[in-house]
């Protein structure tokens, strides 16, 4: 008899969940059903402060993903709750000061799955910036880093 193999998690987490994680989940998940394995691997996105709970994505995140054929349509922002750390097999911080906050949080046995989305990707560097406060080409430059992680990430997911 087959065992079934329960579905690989992900949570992506930014500080706002309005731009970078958001944009990671959708750029994801766009991914994962272009490898048609959307039954096997499961995608999400949260915020480790609670300023946009219930917003939809910054326009500009939204009008840059659409440009690349990305859809984040139905993402609403969340805060990142305890029962996320269970949950969730891979938490993905885009910056080093939302992965201390994940780390303070997590209780010991989960701080293992918090890891830093660029440690996927060939990139330099180990941070997806917020474009929160800049122009068009910061939302540009990080949907180019989370498309590289994000194939990074699909290749150690469709391993397992």
């Amino acid at each position: 008899m087959d065992e079934m193999k329960e579905k690989i998690t992900v949570l992506f987490v930014c500080m706002g969940n309005i731009c970078r994680s958001p944009t990671a989940e959708g750029v994801f998940r766009h991914f994962v059903t272009g490898a048609g394995l959307e039954d096997q691997i499961e995608a999400d996105s949260a915020g480790t402060h609670a300023y946009h709970v219930g917003e939809p994505p910054d326009r500009r995140a939204t009008a840059a993903a659409e440009r690349r054929g990305v859809s984040l349509a139905g993402i609403r922002a969340r805060r990142v709750s305890d029962d996320d750390f269970e949950r969730f097999d891979y938490i993905i911080a885009m910056d080093h000061d939302n992965q201390m906050h994940l780390l303070d949080q997590a209780p010991e046995e989960h701080r293992s799955k918090v890891q830093l989305f660029l440690s996927f990707s060939a990139e330099d560097g180990t941070e997806v910036p917020d474009p929160y406060y800049g122009g068009s080409a910061g939302f540009e430059r990080v949907l180019d880093l989370v498309e590289s992680a994000s194939r990074g990430l699909l290749e150690v997911c469709a391993k397992k």
